[in-house]
């Protein structure tokens, strides 16, 4: 099944690089979890007035079956270690969610009061 990927930069140059290696990440997302249905991926560049170095965010908003996992990651100077934080915390928020369908994880009961 082949997902539903957005990709935008803002207050950058376009740069298919860059866009090549998201795809990829994208692909490796859905190759883990299957059933993923859309993956939105914004890098932007928005402290441009900084002298020295330039600050990358990263923001991921993955679509699951009844529910949306977002990862917003403010990072450092390079946009490659920006994207790779950002989507190593996506797979994390996945697996997190997989186990909660699989049921895996504990649920607290209400204490029975006396």
């Amino acid at each position: 099944m082949q997902i539903d990927l957005q990709i935008t930069m803002r207050d950058m140059p376009h740069s298919e690089a860059l866009e090549t290696h998201i795809r990829e990440k994208a692909e490796k997302l859905e190759k883990f979890y299957p059933h993923l249905t859309s993956c939105r991926v914004v890098v932007e560049q928005p402290h441009k007035h900084q002298h020295q170095g330039r600050i990358f965010d990263v923001h991921i908003d993955l679509t699951v079956p009844g529910s949306e996992l977002i990862v917003n990651r403010a990072a450092g100077e390079d946009v490659y270690v920006a994207l790779r934080d950002a989507f190593d915390a996506a797979k994390r928020q996945l697996e997190d969610y997989a186990r909660r369908q699989r049921g895996d994880v504990k649920t607290h009961s209400n204490i029975a009061q006396e």
